[in-house]
């Protein structure tokens, strides 16, 4: 078993509930199965320019006689070439008890602490692996290399700022903004451009938005859109986020319309 080739450091992911196979097994001996991994209760973990995050990690593993101890963390990249690694340290076992619904099946979890600037760069954004290793009470195992894939994703804001306020019934308003997102290399949030934000708007005294229009981000993540102006209300900036970065709402701008 391989549980030392993995070294603890800090990183950020993502992970879906997933069921893995027992034909998946990387190696393995005798009835063990790895039946699901979820990490974060299967939401994205989006992780700032700086800063740290910890989330939960959860195998849930079966046996006949029973599950001994497992151990799990995550990686990006190759398993025996990572460029990224988060989790306990190599001989830290995971908590696991008994599933109440299968004297034959526990639930195994740990926390993972990660930061966004060791040992991760930009780079690392994306598509990760959970690695585990469980033992059964009767000496069987499994391993893992990849029990399955999960996104990292690197923290998005927006700004939105609407004028003239107040404005006259009718008039135009202008609403900017900016979309940046957290950069890893150097701790810090840069524009991100070339991306679509959607303007939305909400009538006062109502709980819904609505999307005026789309607009591409430009230098500096810079946004920038008219629209007519009727009625009071709430304007802000929203981004659905990608593959890398997560998805990010602005504060809310309200305008005061007068007269009419």
């Amino acid at each position: 078993m391989r549980r030392s080739a993995v070294v603890a450091a800090s990183g950020a992911l993502a992970l879906s509930a997933l069921a893995v196979s027992p034909a998946d097994a990387d190696s393995g001996s005798g009835d063990t199965q790895v039946l699901k991994v979820v990490v974060n209760n299967g939401k994205a973990v989006v992780l700032g320019a700086t800063g740290t995050k910890t989330f939960t990690l959860s195998i849930t593993a079966s046996d006949n006689s029973g599950i001994k101890d497992a151990f799990g963390w995550v990686y990006h990249g190759s398993f025996d070439n990572p460029d990224g690694h988060a989790g306990p340290g190599s001989d830290t076992p995971m908590s696991c008890s008994p599933d109440p619904r299968s004297e034959s099946t526990s639930i195994c979890t740990t926390d993972i602490t990660v930061g966004p600037l060791t040992p991760h760069t930009n780079a690392t954004a994306g598509t990760w692996h959970v690695w585990t290793s469980v033992d059964a009470n009767d000496f069987d195992y499994v391993d893992k290399d990849s029990a399955g894939t999960f996104l990292m994703k690197r923290a998005a804001k927006l700004t939105a700022d609407a004028s003239p306020e107040p404005v006259a019934k009718g008039k135009v308003i202008t609403v900017k903004g900016a979309l940046t997102r957290a950069n890893w290399d150097n701790g810090t949030n840069g524009g991100y451009v070339g991306k679509p934000a959607q303007l939305q708007f909400r009538k006062a005294g109502t709980t819904t938005y609505t999307t005026v229009t789309t607009v591409t981000s430009g230098i500096g993540g810079a946004l920038k859109a008219t629209a007519k102006a009727t009625v009071d209300g709430y304007w802000r900036w929203s981004f659905a986020g990608s593959s890398t970065t997560g998805s990010a709402t602005s504060p809310a701008d309200f305008v005061d319309v007068t007269g009419g």
